[in-house]
C-alpha cells in the first residue's frame, strides 16, 4: 500500500489526507516517534494543567497517552473529517474529556492568548512543503496569537533545511526564546513503519512579554543535555546541519563502508565549540585477513604530525590501517589552539563517541584498543599569526616531527590539513646532524613498543633557527637535484652565473637553499602575496640580497612581461605554486599556469641548455593527462620524477639544445622490470651521473665553512627518472 505523497507538495493538500487517512484504517500513524521516545522532553516543557493544542494531530496515540499521564486539557485539530469522526469515536468512552475537531491551524478561531501550549508533531514540517512556506508562515502567525504570555510551541521536526530556518527565523524575529533539542537516541525499528536517517529535533518556542536585548537561540543534545547558546540564527542552523550530517555519517557506517573512501567528521569543545578532534574512518578491504577479534581500534595522531602523509593522505591512511590490521580503523586527529593533558584523557574524552563508529556486527562487549606512535601526544606550539588579504587566517606553528626533530610550519587554516611550507629548527648552541633527515614517513607501526619522540617543549634558553641545509619537502630535493641537468662543473669562475626564476615563494625554503648551496646562483623569486614575504622574512629567516630578490607580482603577468620586453632568459625556471579551489582535480599548479600560451613564454625565457621544473600535483588522470600533452607539445623532452606513496610528480622540461646534451642515449631501455609501470624508458644514467657527481661536488665545495651543509644524494634522487 502507497502511504506516502508523491510530491511534497501534497503534504499540505487536504485531499491527500483524507486519502490517507481512509486507506490507514484504525492504526495509529507515528511520524518521527511515538509518546516513549518524546515524554522526556515533552514533559519537561508541559504541565498537566496547561492548556494544550494539538494541531495536526493525525491519528497519533500520542494526546491518548498524554491523556492517560495525567494531561486533560488537550483540544486537538486536524483538516480531516475522517480523522477527526475516528478519533472521537475511538476516544468517546474511555477519554470524555479529550476532544478533536476539524479546523485549520491557519486560522483556528480561538481567542488570542486562549493556551499555555501548541503541540506540533510533524505539522510545520507538511506545512513548510506548500510553495515558498506561505501556509506554514500563516499558521506560525496563528500559533503565536493563541498562545499566552510564557506560552510555548512544542514542534517535533525532521527540522530540513526549510523547515527549520522558517521556524527559527520567525520566532527569533518575533523576539522569542528558541531552544532546539537534537534527540540522540536511536529509534527502535519495530516501533515505528517509518525511520528516519536524520535525527529527530523538538523545537520549543517561548513567548516573552518584551523582547529580550538579545537573541536567544540555544541547542540541547538529548533532552536533558545542557544548552549551548549562539549568537545568530545562521549559528543555530548550522549546528543542526552538523548532527544532521553526524547522523547520516552514522549510518553509512553502520552499513560497512568503501576502503577507498574515508568518511570524517570534527568533534567540537562543548563549552567553545571550536573543532577538538577530527575523526576519520578507515576500513580494511573485504579481501584483507583481519583476525577476529581485531574489529575496531582508535589510533590517536601525535599533536603537530596530523599533516605527515600517513595521516593526512588517503593513500598513508590506507598504509596506516593495513599495518594495524583491524577491519575499522578510527584516526582521531587534535586541533590546534587546544589543550591535551595526556594519553589517558583524550582516551577517556573520546570513548563514548567514538563507540557510535563501530563496525557493523562488533559484539557489544568487544573491548576496544586505543593505538598512538609510542603512546605520546606529541607537542605543538604556535608562534605567530596573521591574516593575507588574498588567502585568510594563517598560523605559523612549530612542532615535533620525525626523531625528534623540530620544525616550523605554515598553515593557512582554509585547507588546515595542508602544510604549506615547513622548515627545519636548530638551536644556535647546538651543531645540526650531519645525518640526512630519515624518509620514513610510510613506515610507521601503531605500537607502544616505539620508543617515543622527547614530549617537553625544547629548552626556552636556547634560541631557535632556521636549518636552510635542510629541505623538508621531497618534492623540493628533487628540484635541486635535476639542477644536474644543467650539466654543472666545479668552477670558481664567479661569472658562470646559473640563473633561476621561481614563482612561488612560500616560507623561502626552496629559494634560499638554492641561493646558499647551489653554486654560482641567482634567484629570482615571484611571489603574489605581500603577507608571504613577510611571514618568510619574519618566520622562516628568509633573507634577500644581490642574488635572491623578490619581486611581488602575479606570476602569469610576470612572465608575460618577461617575454614581451626580451633579453630575458634563465637556466632554470621552476612553477612550485599551488591552486586554492580544491574541486578542480589538480591542486598543483593552477590551471592557467599549464595553457599552451604560457608554457611557450616559459620555453622563449629559457636559456639554450635551460629546464623547466613543474610541481604536478593532479588526481584526476584525465586532466592529467591533458596536461602532459600540452607540455610535450611545446618542450621536445620531457622527464618525470614521481614522489614516492604522494600524487607530486616533478616534471623537467627541457630545450632542444639541453635535450641533446643530456639525452644522447635517450633511446637504451631500462632492463630493471619497475620501468614498465612507470610510464617510459629510464633515462640514460651515463651522462646524468657524470652531471649528478658534478653538483654534488660542487655543493659541498661552497659549503665549505658555513656552519651547515646540505646532505642530499643528488645521484640518488635521479634514479627513478623517466621519459615522460
Amino acid at each position: 500500500m502507497n502511504l506516502l505523497p508523491r510530491t511534497t507538495e501534497e503534504l499540505s493538500s487536504v485531499d491527500y489526507w483524507e486519502s490517507f487517512f481512509r486507506k490507514r484504517g484504525e492504526k495509529a500513524f507515528e511520524w518521527y516517534g511515538d509518546y516513549h521516545s518524546l515524554c522526556g522532553v515533552l514533559h519537561k516543557y508541559i504541565k498537566t494543567r496547561d492548556q494544550v493544542l494539538v494541531v495536526g494531530c493525525g491519528n497519533s496515540e500520542l494526546s491518548e497517552q498524554l491523556y492517560d499521564v495525567g494531561y486533560r486539557q488537550l483540544t486537538n485539530i486536524d483538516i480531516s473529517e475522517t480523522v477527526v469522526s475516528h478519533m472521537n469515536q475511538r476516544n468517546a468512552e474511555r477519554r470524555p474529556d479529550l476532544t478533536f475537531q476539524v479546523l485549520d491551524a491557519t486560522q483556528t478561531g480561538f481567542e488570542d492568548g486562549s493556551y499555555q501550549v501548541v503541540l506540533d508533531k510533524g505539522t510545520l514540517d507538511a506545512m513548510a512543503s506548500e510553495k515558498e512556506g506561505v501556509l506554514a508562515t500563516n499558521m506560525l502567525t496563528e500559533i503565536a496569537r493563541v498562545l499566552a504570555v510564557g506560552g510555548r510551541y512544542v514542534c517535533v521536526t525532521l527540522a530540513q533545511e526549510n523547515v527549520v530556518r522558517l521556524g527559527v527565523e520567525f520566532f527569533a524575529k518575533a523576539g522569542w526564546a528558541v531552544r532546539l533539542h537534537c534527540m540522540t537516541k536511536e529509534q527502535d525499528e519495530d516501533s515505528s513503519e517509518s525511520t528516519f536517517a536524520l535525527p529527530v529535533f523538538v523545537l520549543v518556542c517561548t513567548k516573552f512579554r518584551q523582547p529580550p536585548p538579545f537573541a536567544v537561540l540555544e541547542m540541547c543534545l538529548g533532552e536533558d543535555g545542557a544548552p549551548k547558546r549562539h549568537a545568530a540564527v545562521p549559528e543555530i542552523l548550522a549546528a543542526v546541519k552538523d548532527r544532521q550530517t553526524y547522523a547520516l555519517l552514522r549510518q553509512k557506517l553502520q552499513k560497512g563502508t568503501d576502503s577507498g573512501s574515508s568518511p570524517a567528521l570534527t568533534l567540537c569543545h562543548t563549552a567553545t565549540g571550536r573543532p577538538r578532534y577530527t575523526l576519520t574512518v578507515q576500513d580494511s578491504p573485504p579481501s584483507a585477513k583481519v583476525p577476529r577479534l581485531n574489529q575496531f581500534a582508535i589510533f590517536i595522531v601525535p599533536q603537530g604530525r596530523e599533516s605527515d602523509w600517513l595521516y593526512g593522505s588517503a593513500e598513508g591512511r590506507v598504509q596506516l590501517a593495513a599495518s594495524a590490521n583491524f577491519k575499522r580503523l578510527v584516526i582521531a586527529s587534535m586541533h590546534r589552539d587546544q589543550e591535551y593533558q595526556d594519553m589517558q584523557a583524550i582516551q577517556s574524552e573520546l570513548s563514548p563517541m567514538v563507540m557510535e563508529l563501530a563496525p557493523p556486527g562488533m559484539p557489544a562487549n568487544q573491548q576496544v584498543p586505543f593505538l598512538s606512535v609510542g603512546g605520546d601526544v606529541g607537542w605543538r606550539q604556535v608562534v605567530g599569526r596573521g591574516v593575507s588579504a588574498l588567502t585568510g587566517e594563517y598560523t605559523v606553528e612549530d612542532v615535533r616531527g620525525d626523531g625528534g626533530h623540530l620544525y616550523r610550519r605554515l598553515v593557512f587554516l582554509k585547507n588546515d590539513q595542508l602544510v604549506q611550507s615547513e622548515s627545519r629548527l636548530c638551536t644556535h648552541n647546538a651543531k645540526p646532524s650531519a645525518a640526512r633527515k630519515k624518509k620514513n614517513k610510510r613506515k610507521a607501526n601503531p605500537s607502544a613498543s616505539e620508543a617515543p619522540p622527547p614530549n617537553a617543549a625544547p629548552d626556552a634558553s636556547s634560541a631557535m633557527a632556521i636549518d636552510h641545509s635542510v629541505l623538508c619537502c621531497s618534492h623540493h630535493e628533487v628540484m635541486v637535484a635535476g639542477m644536474a641537468m644543467l650539466g654543472l662543473r666545479p668552477s670558481g669562475n664567479s661569472d658562470q652565473l646559473i640563473s633561476v626564476l621561481l614563482v612561488g615563494l612560500g616560507g623561502g625554503g626552496l629559494a634560499q637553499f638554492l641561493h646558499d648551496f647551489v653554486p654560482s646562483s641567482r634567484v629570482d623569486v615571484v611571489e603574489l602575496d605581500p603577507a608571504v614575504l613577510d611571514l618568510a622574512q619574519t618566520w622562516f629567516g628568509f633573507k634577500t640580497s644581490e642574488r635572491l630578490n623578490v619581486t611581488l607580482a602575479d606570476g602569469l603577468a610576470h612572465i608575460t612581461s618577461l617575454q614581451s620586453q626580451g633579453g630575458h632568459a634563465y637556466d632554470v625556471i621552476v612553477f612550485d605554486v599551488d591552486s586554492k579551489d580544491p574541486s578542480l582535480g589538480m591542486s598543483c599548479p593552477p590551471p592557467a599556469f599549464v595553457e599552451k600560451a604560457l608554457l611557450e613564454k616559459v620555453f622563449s625565457l629559457l636559456t639554450a641548455r635551460g629546464v623547466f621544473m613543474l610541481n604536478l600535483v593532479c588526481r584526476d588522470s584525465s586532466l592529467r593527462q591533458q596536461v602532459m600533452t600540452t607540455v610535450r607539445g611545446v618542450f621536445p623532452r620531457v622527464y618525470s620524477r614521481p614522489i614516492e606513496g604522494e600524487v607530486n610528480d616533478i616534471l623537467f622540461c627541457l630545450k632542444e639544445a639541453a635535450a641533446a646534451a643530456a639525452g644522447g642515449q635517450d633511446k637504451e631501455k631500462s632492463k630493471d622490470p619497475k620501468d614498465s609501470t612507470s610510464g617510459g624508458a629510464a633515462v640514460p644514467t651515463a651522462e646524468l651521473k657524470k652531471a649528478a657527481k658534478s653538483l654534488q661536488a660542487a655543493m659541498r665545495a661552497h659549503s665549505q665553512g658555513a656552519p651547515s651543509s646540505p646532505h642530499l644524494d643528488i645521484a640518488a634522487l635521479l634514479e627513478e627518472l623517466r621519459i615522460a
